[in-house]
């Protein structure tokens, strides 16, 4: 799905890309980088269309929105204490 198509889906569903963000448990920049590739994941687009859908027909979806909680995902590249971005090298002796 095109990043514009992606966005039509969200408008039909009457959410913001914060509000789909939240939902899907994701960063609202992540989503908005996507417009520089002009398509984003098949299944963003999924969501935002079955969105559209309930929206449409005056189906509530909350309910089933709120047995979905997304986990709170875990920051990448964090490094331990000690390591530089993570990579796997070997512990440095800086003279401690």
């Amino acid at each position: 799905m095109t990043y514009t198509d992606f966005i039509a889906e969200l408008d039909k569903a009457a959410l913001t890309i914060r509000a789909f963000a939240g939902l899907v448990g994701m960063r609202p920049n992540s989503i908005s980088n996507y417009a520089s590739h002009g398509e984003g994941p098949t299944h963003l687009g999924l969501i935002a269309a079955l969105l559209a859908e309930l929206k449409k027909h005056e189906i509530p979806n909350e309910a089933a929105l709120a047995r979905a909680v997304p986990l709170a995902k875990r920051s990448r590249g964090r490094a331990k204490p000690g390591r530089f971005g993570g990579d796997p090298q070997e512990q440095l002796d800086l003279g401690r």
